[in-house]
């Protein structure tokens, strides 16, 4: 199923939305919220006689989930480096 914009004005919209007040911009700043939010938007304006394929859904929801662990993870491996960094100076300066 596509979704078409109903005017120009509705079309423009979105590119002001949920991501616009966050840092970066673009696709990489949207979280959770913005997701649950664009499926909420995309349920309420889908044709009852035509609804989004069940596994299109869980595709999309499956690949959210992924990019999630995925950002999770990146965060923690940061955090160990920094952490492995300090340890580091810390033994550089008693030799």
């Amino acid at each position: 199923m596509t979704i078409s914009p109903i005017n120009s004005a509705s079309a423009a919209a979105p590119a002001a939305g949920p991501a616009a007040g966050k840092a970066g911009g673009g696709f990489a700043a949207l979280d959770q919220s913005d997701f649950l939010k664009l499926m909420t938007v995309q349920m309420q304006h889908q044709d009852p006689f035509d609804p989004v394929d069940n596994k299109e859904m869980l595709a999309q929801m499956a690949q959210f989930s992924q990019l999630s662990a995925s950002s999770e993870t990146t965060s923690v491996l940061e955090q160990i480096s920094a952490k492995l960094d300090a340890l580091a100076a810390l033994a550089a300066n008693k030799e």
